[in-house]
Protein backbone atom coordinates (compact mmCIF):
# COMPACT_ATOMS: atom_id res chain seq x y z
CA UNK A 1 0.00 0.00 0.00
CA UNK A 2 1.37 3.44 -0.75
CA UNK A 3 2.08 5.86 1.47
CA UNK A 4 1.85 8.95 -0.23
CA UNK A 5 -1.14 10.08 -2.77
CA UNK A 6 1.22 11.94 -4.21
CA UNK A 7 4.49 13.15 -3.79
CA UNK A 8 5.75 16.91 -4.54
CA UNK A 9 8.60 18.27 -6.13
CA UNK A 10 9.07 22.03 -6.65
CA UNK A 11 10.38 25.39 -5.43
CA UNK A 12 9.50 25.93 -1.75
CA UNK A 13 8.55 29.65 -1.55
CA UNK A 14 6.91 31.87 1.02
CA UNK A 15 4.20 33.73 -0.61
CA UNK A 16 3.88 37.20 0.95
CA UNK A 17 0.17 38.09 -0.43
CA UNK A 18 -0.82 41.67 -0.88
CA UNK A 19 -3.83 43.64 -2.57
CA UNK A 20 -2.81 46.68 -4.11
CA UNK A 21 -4.07 49.45 -6.81
CA UNK A 22 -2.49 49.37 -10.32
CA UNK A 23 -0.09 52.17 -9.85
CA UNK A 24 1.97 50.45 -7.66
CA UNK A 25 2.53 48.10 -10.93
CA UNK A 26 3.52 51.38 -12.44
CA UNK A 27 5.78 52.39 -9.97
CA UNK A 28 7.61 49.45 -10.27
CA UNK A 29 7.47 48.77 -13.47
CA UNK A 30 6.31 45.85 -13.27
CA UNK A 31 4.13 43.42 -16.20
CA UNK A 32 0.87 42.72 -14.84
CA UNK A 33 0.13 39.59 -14.45
CA UNK A 34 2.58 37.62 -14.83
CA UNK A 35 5.16 35.64 -12.77
CA UNK A 36 8.65 37.69 -12.79
CA UNK A 37 11.97 36.72 -11.05
CA UNK A 38 13.76 39.12 -8.76
CA UNK A 39 16.94 39.64 -7.34
CA UNK A 40 17.41 40.08 -3.41
CA UNK A 41 17.93 43.75 -4.13
CA UNK A 42 14.71 43.97 -6.58
CA UNK A 43 12.14 42.36 -3.77
CA UNK A 44 13.45 44.09 -0.68
CA UNK A 45 12.51 47.06 -2.57
CA UNK A 46 8.81 45.33 -4.09
CA UNK A 47 8.27 44.52 -0.68
CA UNK A 48 9.22 48.01 0.71
CA UNK A 49 6.07 49.34 -1.02
CA UNK A 50 3.99 46.65 0.94
CA UNK A 51 4.86 48.03 4.11
CA UNK A 52 1.46 49.57 6.36
CA UNK A 53 -0.71 46.50 4.22
CA UNK A 54 -2.16 44.18 5.09
CA UNK A 55 -0.29 41.01 4.36
CA UNK A 56 -1.05 36.81 4.69
CA UNK A 57 2.10 34.99 4.54
CA UNK A 58 1.88 31.19 4.06
CA UNK A 59 4.12 28.30 2.63
CA UNK A 60 4.06 28.44 -1.43
CA UNK A 61 5.30 27.74 -4.80
CA UNK A 62 3.31 25.77 -7.42
CA UNK A 63 4.40 22.53 -6.45
CA UNK A 64 3.42 23.07 -2.92
CA UNK A 65 0.24 24.66 -3.29
CA UNK A 66 -1.01 21.57 -4.99
CA UNK A 67 -0.01 19.30 -2.22
CA UNK A 68 -1.43 21.72 0.41
CA UNK A 69 -4.70 20.98 -1.66
CA UNK A 70 -4.70 17.09 -2.17
CA UNK A 71 -3.59 17.47 2.41
CA UNK A 72 -6.54 19.77 2.81
CA UNK A 73 -8.81 17.31 0.67
CA UNK A 74 -8.38 14.54 2.82
CA UNK A 75 -5.41 12.81 0.61
CA UNK A 76 -1.69 11.87 1.95
CA UNK A 77 1.03 13.67 0.66
CA UNK A 78 4.77 14.33 0.47
CA UNK A 79 6.81 17.09 -1.11
CA UNK A 80 10.55 18.40 -1.40
CA UNK A 81 11.97 21.58 -1.96
CA UNK A 82 14.57 23.68 -0.75
CA UNK A 83 14.42 26.31 1.93
CA UNK A 84 17.07 28.28 3.81
CA UNK A 85 18.32 27.56 7.38
CA UNK A 86 16.48 30.75 8.88
CA UNK A 87 13.06 31.87 10.60
CA UNK A 88 11.33 32.16 6.99
CA UNK A 89 12.17 28.45 5.90
CA UNK A 90 10.64 27.26 9.68
CA UNK A 91 8.12 28.78 8.80
CA UNK A 92 7.93 26.95 5.62
CA UNK A 93 8.48 23.28 7.28
CA UNK A 94 6.28 23.95 9.85
CA UNK A 95 2.89 25.90 7.60
CA UNK A 96 3.75 22.62 5.56
CA UNK A 97 3.50 19.86 8.54
CA UNK A 98 0.53 21.53 10.43
CA UNK A 99 -1.51 20.39 7.55
CA UNK A 100 -0.21 16.84 7.65
CA UNK A 101 2.02 17.36 4.09
CA UNK A 102 5.53 15.30 5.19
CA UNK A 103 8.79 17.20 4.76
CA UNK A 104 12.20 16.51 5.06
CA UNK A 105 14.88 18.73 3.86
CA UNK A 106 18.50 19.50 4.13
CA UNK A 107 18.17 23.15 4.21
CA UNK A 108 20.49 25.28 2.00
CA UNK A 109 22.99 27.91 3.05
CA UNK A 110 21.13 30.67 0.94
CA UNK A 111 17.71 32.19 2.04
CA UNK A 112 14.58 31.06 2.17
CA UNK A 113 12.74 32.18 -1.52
CA UNK A 114 9.93 34.10 -1.50
CA UNK A 115 6.77 35.06 -3.78
CA UNK A 116 5.85 38.57 -3.54
CA UNK A 117 1.84 38.10 -4.62
CA UNK A 118 0.40 41.53 -6.18
CA UNK A 119 -3.38 41.44 -6.22
CA UNK A 120 -5.46 44.04 -8.02
CA UNK A 121 -9.33 45.16 -8.28
CA UNK A 122 -9.56 43.05 -11.39
CA UNK A 123 -8.60 39.38 -9.24
CA UNK A 124 -4.80 39.34 -11.32
CA UNK A 125 -2.37 38.67 -9.84
CA UNK A 126 1.16 39.60 -10.45
CA UNK A 127 4.10 37.71 -9.04
CA UNK A 128 7.70 38.34 -7.88
CA UNK A 129 9.95 35.63 -7.03
CA UNK A 130 13.29 35.58 -5.90
CA UNK A 131 14.33 31.88 -5.81
CA UNK A 132 17.02 31.68 -3.63
CA UNK A 133 17.27 28.51 -1.69
CA UNK A 134 15.21 26.62 -3.72
CA UNK A 135 17.67 27.17 -6.25
CA UNK A 136 19.97 24.92 -4.62
CA UNK A 137 17.66 21.84 -4.76
CA UNK A 138 19.61 18.48 -6.08
CA UNK A 139 19.40 15.41 -7.45
CA UNK A 140 20.74 13.81 -4.08
CA UNK A 141 17.60 15.71 -2.46
CA UNK A 142 15.20 13.25 -4.34
CA UNK A 143 14.33 10.19 -1.51
CA UNK A 144 14.06 7.09 -3.31
CA UNK A 145 12.18 5.30 -0.48
CA UNK A 146 9.89 8.05 -0.62
CA UNK A 147 8.89 8.30 -4.53
CA UNK A 148 8.67 4.26 -4.48
CA UNK A 149 6.15 4.57 -1.90
CA UNK A 150 3.70 7.06 -3.97
CA UNK A 151 0.62 6.51 -6.50
CA UNK A 152 1.60 9.68 -8.32
CA UNK A 153 5.19 11.69 -8.10
CA UNK A 154 4.15 15.79 -9.43
CA UNK A 155 6.67 17.79 -10.71
CA UNK A 156 6.52 21.42 -11.09
CA UNK A 157 8.00 22.92 -14.95
CA UNK A 158 9.21 25.92 -13.24
CA UNK A 159 12.16 23.15 -12.07
CA UNK A 160 13.49 23.26 -15.12
CA UNK A 161 14.83 26.57 -15.45
CA UNK A 162 17.71 25.94 -13.65
CA UNK A 163 20.72 23.36 -13.80
CA UNK A 164 20.28 21.91 -10.69
CA UNK A 165 16.70 21.49 -9.65
CA UNK A 166 16.25 20.29 -13.38
CA UNK A 167 18.67 17.42 -12.56
CA UNK A 168 16.56 17.33 -9.45
CA UNK A 169 13.14 16.52 -11.67
CA UNK A 170 14.29 14.13 -14.28
CA UNK A 171 15.83 12.44 -11.00
CA UNK A 172 12.60 12.04 -9.71
CA UNK A 173 11.23 11.13 -12.74
CA UNK A 174 13.79 8.29 -13.52
CA UNK A 175 13.25 7.21 -9.84
CA UNK A 176 9.36 6.61 -11.03
CA UNK A 177 9.64 5.18 -13.90
CA UNK A 178 11.83 2.83 -11.54
CA UNK A 179 9.08 2.29 -9.09
CA UNK A 180 5.93 2.26 -12.04
CA UNK A 181 4.90 4.93 -9.48
CA UNK A 182 2.97 7.43 -11.77
CA UNK A 183 4.47 10.94 -13.70
CA UNK A 184 1.51 14.08 -13.09
CA UNK A 185 3.68 17.25 -14.78
CA UNK A 186 2.51 21.21 -15.29
CA UNK A 187 3.51 23.76 -17.86
CA UNK A 188 3.68 26.29 -14.89
CA UNK A 189 4.07 29.27 -17.38
CA UNK A 190 3.48 29.55 -20.89
CA UNK A 191 7.15 31.63 -20.48
CA UNK A 192 8.66 28.21 -19.52
CA UNK A 193 6.17 26.39 -22.81
CA UNK A 194 8.15 28.85 -25.49
CA UNK A 195 11.41 28.44 -23.86
CA UNK A 196 11.95 24.90 -23.75
CA UNK A 197 8.95 23.48 -26.41
CA UNK A 198 10.35 20.71 -27.67
CA UNK A 199 12.13 19.82 -24.42
CA UNK A 200 8.09 19.53 -22.77
CA UNK A 201 7.20 17.26 -25.58
CA UNK A 202 9.67 14.92 -25.08
CA UNK A 203 8.14 14.99 -21.65
CA UNK A 204 4.95 14.47 -22.18
CA UNK A 205 5.82 11.86 -25.15
CA UNK A 206 8.42 9.85 -22.38
CA UNK A 207 7.71 9.46 -18.63
CA UNK A 208 4.23 11.86 -18.43
CA UNK A 209 1.45 9.94 -17.49
CA UNK A 210 -0.95 13.40 -16.20
CA UNK A 211 0.21 16.81 -17.85
CA UNK A 212 -1.54 20.06 -16.84
CA UNK A 213 -1.88 22.52 -18.72
CA UNK A 214 -3.82 26.02 -19.46
CA UNK A 215 -5.32 27.35 -22.68
CA UNK A 216 -2.60 29.94 -23.15
CA UNK A 217 0.46 27.24 -22.55
CA UNK A 218 -1.56 24.63 -24.63
CA UNK A 219 -1.86 26.92 -27.65
CA UNK A 220 1.86 28.06 -27.38
CA UNK A 221 2.72 24.16 -27.40
CA UNK A 222 0.59 23.03 -30.26
CA UNK A 223 0.61 25.96 -32.23
CA UNK A 224 -3.81 24.94 -32.23
CA UNK A 225 -5.80 28.05 -31.98
CA UNK A 226 -8.73 25.67 -30.44
CA UNK A 227 -8.97 24.58 -27.03
CA UNK A 228 -9.99 21.24 -28.06
CA UNK A 229 -7.98 20.56 -31.46
CA UNK A 230 -4.99 21.58 -28.45
CA UNK A 231 -5.97 18.55 -25.67
CA UNK A 232 -6.66 16.20 -28.67
CA UNK A 233 -3.11 17.09 -29.77
CA UNK A 234 -1.27 16.61 -26.74
CA UNK A 235 -3.33 13.19 -25.88
CA UNK A 236 -1.91 11.67 -28.79
CA UNK A 237 1.11 11.72 -27.21
CA UNK A 238 0.32 11.62 -23.49
CA UNK A 239 -1.79 9.19 -22.07
CA UNK A 240 -4.12 11.85 -19.91
CA UNK A 241 -4.40 15.51 -20.32
CA UNK A 242 -6.10 18.09 -18.15
CA UNK A 243 -6.44 21.55 -19.91
CA UNK A 244 -7.60 24.23 -17.73
CA UNK A 245 -10.20 27.17 -19.27
CA UNK A 246 -10.74 29.64 -16.92
CA UNK A 247 -13.94 30.47 -15.76
CA UNK A 248 -14.94 28.06 -19.30
CA UNK A 249 -14.41 25.02 -17.13
CA UNK A 250 -11.64 22.70 -18.68
CA UNK A 251 -10.93 19.27 -20.92
CA UNK A 252 -9.54 16.43 -19.70
CA UNK A 253 -8.77 13.68 -22.06
CA UNK A 254 -8.35 10.03 -20.60
CA UNK A 255 -8.01 6.92 -22.71
CA UNK A 256 -8.80 8.34 -26.08
CA UNK A 257 -12.38 9.97 -24.52
CA UNK A 258 -12.79 13.64 -23.97
CA UNK A 259 -14.58 14.56 -21.48
CA UNK A 260 -15.41 18.22 -21.00
CA UNK A 261 -15.85 19.77 -17.29
CA UNK A 262 -18.12 22.65 -16.58
CA UNK A 263 -16.83 25.91 -15.23
CA UNK A 264 -17.87 27.52 -12.02
CA UNK A 265 -19.70 30.92 -12.30
CA UNK A 266 -18.26 32.98 -8.75
CA UNK A 267 -16.75 36.73 -8.90
CA UNK A 268 -13.26 36.38 -8.72
CA UNK A 269 -11.13 37.82 -6.29
CA UNK A 270 -7.89 36.61 -6.52
CA UNK A 271 -6.61 33.73 -9.30
CA UNK A 272 -3.59 33.45 -7.50
CA UNK A 273 -3.29 29.51 -7.23
CA UNK A 274 -6.43 28.41 -9.27
CA UNK A 275 -4.45 25.79 -11.46
CA UNK A 276 -2.52 24.67 -8.85
CA UNK A 277 -5.85 23.89 -6.72
CA UNK A 278 -7.57 22.14 -10.34
CA UNK A 279 -3.98 20.42 -10.31
CA UNK A 280 -4.15 19.05 -6.70
CA UNK A 281 -8.11 18.46 -6.52
CA UNK A 282 -7.65 16.28 -9.77
CA UNK A 283 -5.11 14.36 -8.45
CA UNK A 284 -6.97 13.63 -5.12
CA UNK A 285 -9.76 12.46 -6.81
CA UNK A 286 -7.99 9.96 -9.32
CA UNK A 287 -5.64 8.10 -6.47
CA UNK A 288 -8.72 8.33 -4.13
CA UNK A 289 -11.13 5.88 -6.43
CA UNK A 290 -12.72 8.68 -8.40
CA UNK A 291 -12.86 8.26 -12.14
CA UNK A 292 -11.83 10.68 -14.69
CA UNK A 293 -14.67 12.70 -15.01
CA UNK A 294 -15.82 12.74 -11.28
CA UNK A 295 -12.49 13.92 -10.65
CA UNK A 296 -12.06 17.01 -13.13
CA UNK A 297 -15.65 18.15 -11.81
CA UNK A 298 -14.39 18.19 -8.02
CA UNK A 299 -11.10 20.09 -9.22
CA UNK A 300 -13.56 22.88 -11.30
CA UNK A 301 -15.06 23.21 -7.99
CA UNK A 302 -12.00 23.65 -5.92
CA UNK A 303 -10.23 25.81 -8.44
CA UNK A 304 -13.58 28.32 -8.43
CA UNK A 305 -13.68 28.45 -4.93
CA UNK A 306 -10.20 29.39 -4.31
CA UNK A 307 -10.28 32.60 -7.04
CA UNK A 308 -13.76 33.70 -4.91
CA UNK A 309 -11.34 34.48 -2.22
CA UNK A 310 -8.07 35.44 -0.94
CA UNK A 311 -4.77 33.59 -1.80
CA UNK A 312 -4.26 29.66 -2.62
CA UNK A 313 -5.35 28.00 0.19
CA UNK A 314 -9.13 27.35 0.69
CA UNK A 315 -10.39 29.38 3.88
CA UNK A 316 -13.24 27.00 3.36
CA UNK A 317 -12.47 23.34 3.53
CA UNK A 318 -14.56 20.76 1.52
CA UNK A 319 -16.50 18.34 3.36
CA UNK A 320 -16.88 14.89 2.87
CA UNK A 321 -20.29 15.08 2.46
CA UNK A 322 -19.59 18.14 -0.18
CA UNK A 323 -16.93 15.93 -1.83
CA UNK A 324 -19.61 12.91 -2.17
CA UNK A 325 -22.70 15.49 -3.29
CA UNK A 326 -20.25 16.41 -6.47
CA UNK A 327 -19.41 12.62 -7.20
CA UNK A 328 -23.45 11.93 -7.16
CA UNK A 329 -23.73 14.75 -9.59
CA UNK A 330 -21.83 13.85 -12.07
CA UNK A 331 -23.67 10.30 -12.23
CA UNK A 332 -26.50 12.20 -12.93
Amino acid sequence: MALYDVFGVGNALVDIQAQVDDDVLDKLSIDKGIMTLVDDEQQSNVLGHLDGRPLNRCAGGSAANTIVAIAELGGSAGYIGKVGNDAIGEFFLKDMRALGVSIQVTPSDLPTGTCAVLITDDAQRTMLTNLAASTTLGPDDIDEEKIAQSKYVYVEGYLLTGDSTKAAAYKAFELAKKHNVKVAFTASDPFLVNMIRDEIWDLITGPVDLFFCNEEEAKSLTGESDALKCAVKIHEHCENVALTLGGKGSIVMHGGEEFPIEGVSVQAIDTTGAGDMYAGAMLYGITNGMDWRTAGHLASHAAGRVVAQLGARLDRKFTRDEIEKLSRLTDD
